[in-house]
């Protein structure tokens, strides 16, 4: 049998060496690993070692941290689109990072030497022509119910457990049915390109008292009766004794245990491997059962062949159904309309932190008021980021009840709860590779909160109703209007949740903040609605833009875009949006101007004009009480304060 060995080289657990004689090593920092690895890098199920009828295939679990492939000195990252690679003796694994931070695994295997005594070698092409089954056979009707076992499944991993059942009930004398099949795995020797197979077991059936059933321990196949099958491409009849003891003619009818492996195939290539074992008794099998498996082989791998195309051909139904629902909103913000319009200062800055951040693997939290474009800065995160070609998802927190809000980002089973009619899935798993965008992340019931935290810190989720967790690869950027802190001090949000999101905030100013971005806006929103309404409207009166810049928006860019939506509507072809189109609320500020008796001058000099007169009118009105004026201008008795001290006002 094939046997691996692990030594952990760094971190926690260094010095150890782990022997296994598995089908499966999993790799990992929680309990239920084969290779427990306790740092705080390692993910909680990190990544998995599969045997293969050739060698070992290291496969990527969709860790936080990420895997590597050390070779000749040179770091191989296995992640998006590159999940597996073929192992060799002597290769270094890095978990949990690719330089010294990683936790360093040496791998050493050695490929099973089993002594067996081939009995009868049939070429593929000869399968399923021969015709042992005469009428009035017994197995014929055996065959017929074999027959009608595989083709009763669509689904491939149910196809291939009723291949296993059929060729139990085919071959009476058999205790053991299992079938390996074709995995692609990148290739991991020097110098190979593109994908090599493995060939991995991947369903094992035993003979019960009350029919076929899975085994109650792992059960190994016959690896050097697969290899053969695969390399001579032909079903083999073997058995388990020293070549010195038998020769081929008197294996065939000698009474001890025996193999028989038949290869199932599409065309040129080799799909997989049915294998059939006598494992309790001394029975040798015949050319008569090898023959027999042949045809069941013929339909077998066809079934497998559709199987496949069927899984890949929903597959991509479902990819192509996800994408589409997204499809008008990516196509928007790669034509130039998710757009960031700013001149400031403070746009100026947090562009340049997004610029730090697109490619990072760490999320993002977006902090700003009601309609500052929060959203359109999580685009941006997104379509500057090389996940660009995966799907960006916006899921606001508070449209959906808890309940059904747990059901649009995880997913449900069939049957899960009343009205699971369908399987659904999650908008974690839509957004696989691509970025979520969680709006109103404050509302996020705490429930939720612990769910989003283990796919944050694991990278796997697992829908309503399920029995197993599933692997995303995806990027959350999240957003809230609330203070998020002041949450965590009242119960309301999981501090880890809290850190673990604010790790790079970045806070959207409000308009009133920029104040020389509203021009720009404006007319950004003039130029989309005209187009839209198929208007003619040469532009904005300098005093219409003059009111718009020294109002505050407490909507801040939304309103604006509302605002200006109004004017369109309201203006007429080629005439010039003038004051008189303004909503009485926006209207309001001019009145301020004029009676602030505003003289002509920069726009931040007017501005600051007019606040300065706010500001005496409101002390004015209370008497000079600064705690009664500052209430009443909506802002802090210190802000008040820092604001006279800015205008000058005594």
């Amino acid at each position: 049998m094939s046997s691996l060995r692990l030594e952990v080289a760094s971190g926690a657990s260094a010095g150890r060496v782990f022997d296994a004689e598995l089908d499966i090593v999993r790799i990992g920092r929680a309990e239920t690993n084969d290779l427990v690895l306790s740092d705080a890098l390692i993910s909680g199920e990190h990544a998995r070692i599969v045997s293969s009828v050739d060698g070992f295939v290291l496969e990527d679990l969709g860790s936080t941290n990420g895997t590597w492939l050390l070779r000749a000195g040179e770091p191989h990252a296995l992640g998006e689109g590159r999940r597996a690679v073929a192992l060799a003796p002597g290769d270094r694994l890095l978990l949990g990072g690719s330089d010294v931070d990683g936790i360093e695994l040496r791998v050493d295997f050695a490929l099973d030497t089993d002594t067996l005594e081939i009995a009868l070698v049939r070429p593929m092409s000869e399968l399923g022509k021969s015709a042992p089954l005469a009428a009035g056979d017994d197995r014929l009707q055996l065959l017929v119910q074999a027959l009608r076992e595989v083709v009763s499944h669509e689904g491939v991993s149910e196809v291939v457990s009723g291949i296993a059942d059929a060729a139990l009930l085919l071959v009476p004398r058999a205790t053991h049915a299992t079938v390996v099949l074709r995995q692609e795995a990148e290739s991991g020797r020097a110098g190979a390109a593109g994908k090599s197979a493995g060939f991995v077991p991947v369903v094992t059936r035993v003979r019960g008292p009350s029919g076929p059933r899975a085994p109650e321990a792992p059960v190994r196949v016959t690896r050097s009766v697969v290899r053969k099958v695969i390399s001579e491409r032909a079903a083999v009849l073997a058995a388990d004794a020293p070549s010195e003891t038998f020769s081929s003619e008197s294996l065939l009818g000698a009474s001890i245990r025996s193999t028989i492996g038949v290869p199932l195939w599409k065309d040129d290539a080799i799909l997989g491997v049915l294998q059939l074992d006598n494992r309790d008794a001394p029975a040798m099998f015949e050319a008569r059962d090898v023959d027999a498996l042949g045809i069941l082989a013929v339909s077998a791998s066809l079934a497998i062949a559709n199987a496949e195309l069927i899984q890949r051909l929903s597959l991509a139904r479902a990819e192509l159904k996800k994408e589409n629902q997204y499809l008008r909103g990516r196509e928007r913000a790669r034509s130039g309309e998710v757009q960031i319009i700013g001149e400031s200062k403070a746009m100026s800055e947090l562009l340049r932190q997004l610029d730090k951040v697109v490619d990072t693997r760490v999320s993002v939290l977006i902090e700003g008021e009601t309609g500052v474009g929060k959203e359109l800065i999580a685009s941006s995160v997104h379509y500057r980021s090389k996940r660009k070609d995966k799907l960006f998802v916006a899921q606001n927190c508070a449209a959906f009840p808890e309940n059904l809000l747990e059901s649009e980002l995880f997913g449900h089973k069939r049957g899960a709860f009343t009205g699971a009619t369908d399987e659904k899935k999650g908008l974690f798993e839509i957004a696989d590779g691509g970025t979520l965008f969680l709006d109103e992340l404050g509302e996020l019931p705490l429930s939720l909160q612990a769910k989003l935290l283990r796919a944050l810190q694991e990278g796997e989720i697992r829908p309503i109703g399920a029995t197993q967790s599933k692997q995303v690869n995806v990027r959350i950027v999240a957003a809230t209007n609330k203070n998020l802190e002041t949450e965590v001090k009242a119960g309301r949000f999981r501090e880890d949740l809290y850190y673990r999101l604010k790790v790079f905030p970045i806070r959207v100013p409000p308009l009133r903040e920029r104040r020389d971005d509203i021009a720009p806006l404006a007319v950004f929103f003039l130029n989309r609605y005209t187009r839209e309404m198929g208007k003619s409207v040469p532009g904005f009166a300098q005093e219409t833009l003059e009111i718009l810049s020294a109002y505050d928006f407490p909507g801040n860019v939304r309103e604006l875009e509302n605002e200006v939506q109004r004017l369109v509507i309201q203006g007429d072809d080629g005439a010039f949006l003038t004051p008189e189109l303004l909503s009485p609320r926006v209207r309001q500020i001019e009145t301020v101007l004029l009676s602030a008796g505003a003289a002509k001058g920069s726009l931040k000099e007017m501005v600051d004009q007019v606040e300065r007169q706010i500001l005496i009118e409101a002390l004015r009105d209370h008497g000079n009480n600064k705690t009664a004026a500052a209430k009443t201008l909506g802002i802090t008795r210190e802000g008040l304060h820092k604001k006279l001290k800015q205008l000058g006002v005594g």
